[in-house]
């Protein structure tokens, strides 16, 4: 459209001008000593006009001349980065395609070249990684240093990240502590090194932030939370008082867990904590029933044994045919010397499910009553069932004999 207008335009002003030309009948007159000129009006302005173009016409070519280095310059630095990027392109292409040599070659090339400097050098070291190629790693990550606070963090988080998969969790921790502000990213990367250095109270911290974030629904966080909680009491369990406040932190809803209770008591059971270990069992079984927990009620000895007794009692009213209770009973009637309470328990717990530990449990009874081919039949039966499930685990495999 707007070519049809100076179309129209100059059409216009061709057709003035002629009409202008024609009707004019002046003349100029220049005057030189010795010389006089006389031309037509018309004439002199079409010389005056012919002049001007070429006069344009020279200073434009002089220009293009002068500004031909400076555009050839940049026409070949354009080619460059051209160059380069498609470099680069290729690099990535070739990365999440899994062809980790050809995209190291690709993200060298492109960092002489010096597109992206930091990016290239870091997608050349995580192409070196995946390689085994430690050392071309950490030239490239030493080149990686740019102004850029963005692929700054870029390289930190690289390298902490390629430390935690050679278990170098100390110096992963060491370049994490660097960066200017703690991302999503880096604070996953943290809880990995976290769990590779056993700092448990922190595994803590910031499985609670991560899940702000929403990186871990509320099932995984507490999956995650309660292993550390778990974790952190058997680092504990040579210490009385280290255990105590361990558990002292953990919050009220925590130590009703199953798993974390079972952790506690028996940190407890190995420093003779009966009492307390006693205790936590107690809450935790009254609050969700575990059979596990259960059988680590009859595993200290200790305290008011009549109350346990009492309150494992009270419990069958609710499970009658836990094997596990009933065993655990049948322990603590022959801790209290109950010796005809104790075999009932037992014998009850076998009749249930048969298990070894039931069975060694009602062989040392008999041994105790004196009966002695009581005692060896359940041995037997112990000692059989123990080399089923060995049998069973082992698939039924054999050893070779040599």
């Amino acid at each position: 459209m707007r070519a049809i207008i100076w179309i129209v335009v100059i059409v216009a002003l061709a057709v003035g001008m002629t009409l202008a030309a024609r009707y004019n009948t002046g003349y100029a007159l220049l005057v030189l000593p010795k010389y006089r000129v006389e031309i037509s009006l018309n004439l002199l302005l079409a010389l005056l006009a012919a002049g001007f173009v070429a006069v344009y016409a020279v200073v434009r070519v002089i220009s293009a001349t002068l500004r031909l280095p400076r555009q050839v310059r940049e026409y070949r630095a354009a080619r460059g980065r051209e160059k380069a990027r498609a470099t680069l392109l290729e690099a990535l292409h070739e990365y999440f395609a899994g062809r980790y040599g050809r995209a190291e070659q690709a993200a060298a090339a492109s960092l002489e070249l010096g597109e992206h400097p930091g990016l290239s050098a870091v997608l050349a070291a995580r192409s070196a990684h995946e390689l085994r190629a430690y050392e071309r790693r950490d030239a490239y990550l030493a080149r990686a240093t740019t102004s850029t606070p963005d692929e700054e963090a870029a390289r930190l988080v690289t390298a902490a990240e390629l430390l935690l998969d050679e278990q170098r969790h100390e110096e992963a921790l060491t370049l994490l502590k660097r960066l200017p502000r703690r991302h999503t990213a880096a604070l996953r990367l943290e809880l990995k090194a976290q769990q590779q250095a056993r700092n448990w109270e922190q595994v803590v911290m910031l499985t609670e932030e991560l899940r702000k974030r929403n990186v871990f629904d509320a099932t995984q966080a507490e999956q995650v939370r309660r292993h550390a909680l778990t974790e952190n009491l058997k680092r504990k369990a040579l210490d009385t008082h280290a255990l105590d406040d361990a558990w002292d932190s953990i919050p009220a809803a925590e130590r009703t867990n199953r798993r974390v209770a079972a952790a506690a008591a028996r940190c407890y059971i190995a420093l003779r904590g009966c009492g307390r270990a006693h205790r936590i069992i107690e809450h935790a079984v009254e609050e969700s029933w575990d059979s596990e927990l259960v059988g680590l009620y009859a595993e200290c000895e200790g305290g008011d044994t009549v109350k346990r007794i009492e309150r494992a009692e009270s419990w069958l009213e609710s499970h009658p045919r836990d094997a596990v209770l009933l065993l655990t009973l049948g322990r603590l009637c022959g801790e209290q010397e109950l010796w005809g309470k104790a075999q009932s328990y037992l014998e009850a717990s076998i009749a249930v499910e048969p298990t070894y530990s039931a069975h060694f449990a009602l062989a040392g009874l008999q041994e105790r009553l004196g009966n002695a081919d009581a005692a060896r039949r359940h041995y037997r039966a112990g000692l059989d069932l123990t080399l089923a499930q060995l049998h069973a685990v082992t698939g039924g495999r054999r050893r070779t004999p040599l």
